[in-house]
């Protein structure tokens, strides 16, 4: 089970499909911003009353039973995927996704929670003079899987199931949230509640759960895309206690024997340098400290970052600039593709800066660097390493649309943490993203960093998430922390621990794990590729 906060609806429907094509039992709870959804037989004219985007809602058409619905802020979503032994089961899915509902309801002393005959979904009051709907239910079954599920109204704006639409096409009955009914709940006490009895109904009892970090006050935390610097201390150590860190290590601990890397400016080095500055470009190797450094350009292979060296967020483990960025420069691609020719490269890793300044998030740019990279070396293996666009489909398909070898995008570190560690970013966002790139038919990669406060669980958790979105190839690595700025190193990790991590990755199915002290994103990229047997659509 994964509390996600609030996710976009499209972005949530994407996870949601790309999970449906598994095996295993998922639960996933949120709240979304508004939107109005609907199903392929629901009367728009009559059931919508609005202009969504005048009331700032999104209209998105889903494949689900049901006519028109509404999910937003105030409102648990979830959406049970999950197997059921009998096929022809959606009837007594609906059936048993109601009883949670009602259970759950009952638990909390809501009025007589239960069903009207003809009317799916779960109702207040059922035996009194007016029955109150207060939570939708609307599911699809694909292959002996469901998707969708349950909207339970909690502190919901009423109005917009109200003044907006015709909920669900009932236009005589009447609908209601925990708060208007009286009961003085948080969205934390009913997702608690569900979890218990999701793990019931569909885990026999046992319950994997793991949640983004809640916010303990009304700030919100999230939008720290400023480019103004690293941040205040105290503003990184607010998002730290909201995620239940600590202090950590002093920045001056000395580091165990297994983290201290092998430093050789050798002839080899000097040349990778030597090309990277005669084209002006900038590798990701030096702006963001890697401790492979040497080794890497020894062997005539760097990551080069594209679009600048500025990024647009300011995450809390990361060294790059975040000062306001310049223009994209329009040379970049040929400038990069000479220097790989120059360097003689079988396999490139682009990396990027996060562009949230640019319509496109830069992923046109990026899918330029790939294809002149390919005109000037079409036998050259391209590695795009990119941001995640805002989940913005039409940016991803930029990228999608060059195929690069390897797509890979970091999810970086357990739910819990996201929100200290990556403000600007989301764990269902990073799923989502690497969905889609999964379902394009691109060969994924993604990565994480540990010794931030995160519990060998937590990891294993990902691991298994990472699994289910088609994510082939997985790198782990030991975190650093770079200056007083940012956050602290919690622990120094084992090397027998990621061991172990490699052999949970490929019990999982992940063709290839790169767990080490010292590993980083784009550490033995072209091996990585190479170990991998995943079959890929060709470009």
């Amino acid at each position: 089970m994964r509390w996600l906060g609030r996710v976009p609806y499209r972005e949530a429907l994407r996870l949601q499909e790309s999970l449906l094509s598994g095996s295993e039992q998922h639960l996933l709870l949120m709240e979304h911003d508004h939107v109005f959804t609907h199903g392929p037989h629901a009367d728009l004219e009559r059931n919508v009353t609005c202009d969504p985007f005048e009331v700032g809602a999104d209209l998105v058409a889903v494949n689900r039973g049901g006519d028109v619905t509404y999910h937003g802020p105030g409102q648990l979503t979830g959406y049970p995927i999950v197997s059921l032994p009998n096929a022809k089961g959606s009837l007594e899915h609906v059936r048993r996704v109601e009883e949670l509902l009602i259970t759950v309801l009952r638990r909390l002393g809501a009025t007589d929670p239960g069903r009207l005959a003809d009317y799916p979904g779960v109702w207040l009051d059922v035996q009194g003079p007016e029955p109150r709907k207060v939570a939708a239910i609307g599911v699809r079954l694909s292959h002996g899987r469901t998707m969708h599920g349950f909207a339970l109204n909690v502190t919901t704006d009423m109005a917009y199931m109200r003044e907006h639409i015709v909920a669900c096409g009932i236009a005589d009955r009447p609908v209601t949230s925990l708060a208007e009914e009286g009961l003085s709940v948080t969205m934390r006490d009913v997702v608690d509640l569900v979890a218990s009895e999701a793990a019931d109904l569909w885990g026999d009892g046992e319950l994997e759960r793991q949640d983004v970090a809640w916010r303990t006050s009304a700030i919100d935390l999230t939008p720290f895309s400023r480019g103004e610097g690293p941040g205040e201390p105290v503003r990184l150590r607010a998002r730290a206690v909201a995620a239940g860190l600590d202090d950590g290590l002093a920045i001056d601990t000395r580091k165990p024997e297994w983290i201290r890397p092998r430093v050789s400016h050798g002839p080899e080095v000097l040349e990778v340098k030597r090309v990277v500055r005669s084209h002006g470009l900038v590798t990701v190797c030096e702006d963001a400290g890697c401790p492979n450094l040497s080794e890497c350009w020894s062997q005539g292979t760097a990551t080069f970052m594209v679009l600048g060296e500025r990024c647009t967020r300011a995450c809390g483990f990361c060294l790059v600039d975040t000062r306001r960025p310049e223009s994209p420069d329009p040379d970049e691609p040929s400038r990069l593709s000479a220097a790989v020719l120059e360097m003689g490269l079988d396999h490139v890793v682009l990396t990027m800066v996060a562009r949230d300044d640019l319509a496109d998030g830069g992923f046109g740019h990026v899918a330029d660097c790939v294809e002149s990279i390919r005109r000037a070396a079409p036998t050259v293996r391209v590695e795009t390493l990119v941001s995640d666009a805002k989940g913005a489909a039409e940016s991803l398909s930029l990228l999608f649309g060059v195929r690069p070898d390897v797509f890979n995008h970091n999810i970086e570190t357990v739910p819990r943490l996201q929100r200290a560690a990556r403000p600007s970013a989301g764990y269902a966002r990073s799923l989502s993203v690497l969905a889609a790139a999964s379902a394009a038919g691109l060969l994924t990669k993604s990565g994480l960093i540990v010794g931030l406060g995160e519990t060998v669980a937590e990891v294993d958790g990902v691991l298994a998430d990472l699994a289910a979105v088609g994510c082939s190839i997985v790198t782990i690595g030991q975190y650093l922390r770079p200056t007083t700025h940012h956050l602290p190193v919690a622990r120094w990790v084992e090397p027998e621990e990621f061991d172990r991590w490699t052999d949970v990755g490929r019990a999982l199915g992940i063709a290839h794990v790169e767990a080490s002290p010292l590993t980083r994103s784009s550490y033995h990229a072209r091996d990585a590729a190479a170990a991998t047997s995943v079959t890929i659509s060709p470009r």
